[in-house]
């Protein structure tokens, strides 16, 4: 599915350096984010804004690990963003959303992507306000499942720490390992 996104980006005549690279990163974090254990276990909700919540967290955590680093980190940070809202740009035609609605609800999902990263940057160095950031976000408003989401938040810091320690000369390549939700939720 990556390398079709890939491909109709590359026609719109637009070749930034870093594209490629932005998408594979991104493809991985959608990997990760399609973990079973973070729906069934964990109850995340398994359904169209469920996923988009569980990859949007992913993607927030390897934006933040790009964005730590020097250039290039920054510039592929925006490469796996632009790949993100293109991907999700490309499956709500799929999905039959008319033209005419398609770039607000495009744009819906781009704000609700940075309140959501603002909502747990702000919240990252205190466990209790990032578990109420997830309870919100996540499960939007509902009561998580007992333990859900402080096993969110340890899976989120564990795959920090993994990305943290990932180099950036892998990443340039498109290179990123995120660690299977079960272990990181230990």
């Amino acid at each position: 599915m990556i390398e079709a996104v890939l491909a109709g980006f590359l026609t719109l005549g637009r070749k930034p350096q870093h594209e490629r690279v932005g998408f594979h990163l991104y493809g991985a974090a959608v990997a990760a984010a399609r973990n079973p254990f973070l729906y069934v276990d964990l109850g995340a909700p398994d359904t169209l804004d469920g996923r988009f919540d569980v990859i949007g967290l992913h993607v927030f955590l390897l934006i933040q690990r790009l964005k730590r680093d020097l250039e290039p980190g920054p510039a592929l940070a925006q490469a796996v963003f632009d790949a993100m809202f293109l991907d999700m740009d490309i499956n709500l035609r799929e999905m039959g959303v008319g033209d005419m609605s398609v770039g607000k609800r495009n744009r819906a999902m781009w704000e609700a992507f940075h309140g959501r990263a603002a909502a747990y940057a702000a919240a990252w160095e205190d466990d209790e306000a990032l578990e109420k950031a997830f309870a919100r976000n996540v499960w939007r408003g509902a009561d998580p499942p007992a333990g859900s989401a402080a096993a969110l938040r340890r899976v989120a810091r564990a795959q920090d720490r993994a990305l943290d320690e990932q180099p950036l000369a892998a990443l340039q390549q498109g290179i990123v390992t995120f660690l299977p939700a079960e272990e990181a939720a230990r």
